[in-house]
């Protein structure tokens, strides 16, 4: 028996169904995304590499950005640059570990897993659900690391516990939103799909015309409205000025509505992708 069946079965064995509830309750909605959610983490927890790569290549990053750039970028912003810096890579790494969901995602398919699942008194929904809440705890603890890589760095607080709070929410609600997004394109994708080139590529280029990376008054002048107003730069500023202070009406705003258009743009198409990926073999 293959591991994918394995997980397919272990699931049927330990979700309780309670024939008195309707499997399209939103109780049973809640009651399924639980157990699948353990599920994905178990999975991600198991695969080493992957764990390495999604919580601590950003970190080790983050270290080099700040001993290759940092004095450059301090020197021309007056302001550390750990501060542009660890929001930076908080969403890099929230965002590239979408992109093994993705992958994952997207070889379920093809083994046959996503079939068997659909099968099951589960909730239609709950499998979807239960991946963005995994993501969801993977990006807390993401966040929860770089903050301590960067505060033995010298990233400091100054704006008290619950601006401390609000960055991290902010990261993971902002990954969260792009993790929908990210899995809508996996269940719509061809089997095999070239995924992490793709998303890879998207992620690179966002990734280089940021606030984090270089403030915005340092692109050209046509490039800076597109740096300002792309996904990536209110939730750095946003995240920025929960740690030191500053304006965060208009970021907190642009971090909404990027949420708002990765959601609203990706549940319907992921609902009805993941139906006929689970019933297309």
């Amino acid at each position: 028996m293959s591991t994918e069946a394995v997980e397919a079965e272990r699931v049927s064995e330990t979700t309780v169904v309670d024939h008195t509830v309707s499997e399209r309750s939103v109780g049973a909605w809640f009651e399924h995304t639980r157990v699948l959610t353990w599920r994905q983490i178990l999975v991600y927890v198991r695969n080493v590499p992957t764990v390495l790569q999604s919580l601590i290549i950003p970190a080790i990053s983050m270290v080099l950005l700040k001993v290759v750039l940092g004095d450059s970028i301090g020197n021309a912003t007056g302001q550390d640059s750990l501060y542009g810096t660890v929001p930076l890579m908080i969403i890099i790494g929230a965002m590239g570990g979408s992109m093994v969901s993705a992958v994952r995602l997207n070889k379920e398919r093809t083994t046959g897993l996503l079939a068997r699942l659909y099968v099951l008194p589960i909730h239609r929904a709950a499998d979807l659900s239960s991946r963005v809440v995994a993501e969801m705890a993977r990006i807390f603890v993401l966040t929860l690391i770089l903050l301590t890589v960067g505060y033995a760095l010298g990233f400091r607080f100054s704006e008290g516990i619950l601006p401390a709070i609000g960055l991290v929410v902010v990261a993971v609600l902002f990954g969260a939103a792009y993790a929908v997004f990210v899995l809508a394109i996996s269940v719509n994708a061809p089997p095999g799909a070239p995924l992490v080139q793709y998303l890879g590529l998207l992620m690179s280029v966002l990734m280089f015309f940021n606030s984090g990376f270089s403030p915005i008054d340092a692109y050209p002048g046509w490039l800076q409205p597109i740096v300002a107003n792309q996904p990536m730069t209110p939730a750095i500023d946003l995240m920025r000025a929960f740690a030191i202070g500053g304006p965060i009406t208009m970021d907190l705003i642009k971090v909404m509505i990027w949420a708002a258009v990765f959601v609203g743009a990706s549940i319907y198409p992921a609902l009805v992708g993941y139906r006929k990926a689970a019933t297309s073999r």
